[in-house]
């Protein structure tokens, strides 16, 4: 559990991930869902790199799936550099000086212009391919952004973070987060993992997984076809999981001033 991210590390081939996200809620009442889903796994120094070329995946322009820079970060374009000289900027500003290799971005892409992208995770890597970072880049339906700063962690270990930013109003800004993100010996599935506990103990078990492929204009299709409406749906389950929680009588907790400091560790 130990191996890069991908299995195109050597190639700097963006990929798609085909899988599932699952919850589960613990307390004050059960809920469970699970729902299929396709994400992105983009290296981000190689797409860099390769500029404006030919690339299967539309970037900064409108398409039917596409991905933009100033979906992330502090929102700036490609003529500033786009998400990868934020996520290099914020690096720097937290100490971390030696993630020069390779950058995965795990995240949604728009569908149809539209996005929403509960969490996405940005895997910096040394430049003999170590992982050396982890940021968990957060955003919740109120508009608001945080990101968690994982320093020097490891696939397959358990990494803790204290939670700071309000996600779902369905839970108080208290209590602390778990990560683990694994990858299988064939570098071929990713699965990145998010519990999280009270004072009490476990309340929430969340996971993304997903069997990795080379993104082809094939895939693109293949993904559009299967799930038009994606990127728009997540929004719609969001929202859906909150009245059946309301049904439940889950506490309802208001949105909160958000934190100070931007990035936490």
């Amino acid at each position: 559990m130990t191996a890069p991210l991908t299995p195109a590390a050597s190639t700097g081939q963006a990929l798609m991930g085909f899988g599932q996200v699952r919850h589960l809620r613990l307390k004050p009442a059960r809920n469970a869902f699970a729902y299929r889903t396709y994400f992105l796994m983009l290296p981000m120094r190689s797409l860099q790199l390769a500029g404006a070329g030919p690339s299967p995946l539309p970037r900064n322009r409108l398409a039917p799936i596409s991905f933009y820079d100033r979906d992330h970060g502090d929102g700036r374009g490609p003529e500033a550099g786009g998400a990868l000289a934020w996520l290099d900027e914020l690096l720097a500003r937290e100490g971390v000086l030696d993630a020069d290799g390779e950058v995965w971005l795990h995240c949604y892409p728009r569908v149809l212009g539209f996005t929403f992208k509960p969490v996405s995770f940005w895997y910096c890597h040394r430049a003999d391919s170590s992982l050396r970072a982890i940021v968990v880049e957060v955003n919740n339906t109120f508009g608001q952004r945080h990101c968690y700063l994982l320093d020097t962690p490891r696939f397959g270990a358990e990494l803790r973070a204290d939670k700071v930013f309000h996600v779902s109003p369905f839970c108080p800004v208290e209590g602390a987060y778990r990560f683990r993100f694994m990858v299988d010996a064939d570098r071929r599935r990713t699965v990145a993992r998010i519990d999280y506990d009270d004072a009490l103990g476990p309340v929430l078990q969340t996971s993304v997984s997903g069997a990795l492929e080379p993104i082809t204009s094939a895939v693109l299709r293949r993904a559009l076809w299967r799930y038009p409406l994606m990127t728009l749906a997540v929004v719609g389950r969001i929202h859906w999981q909150a009245l059946r929680l309301l049904v439940k009588r889950v506490r309802f907790f208001r949105l909160p001033t958000p934190p100070e400091v931007f990035v936490s560790r």
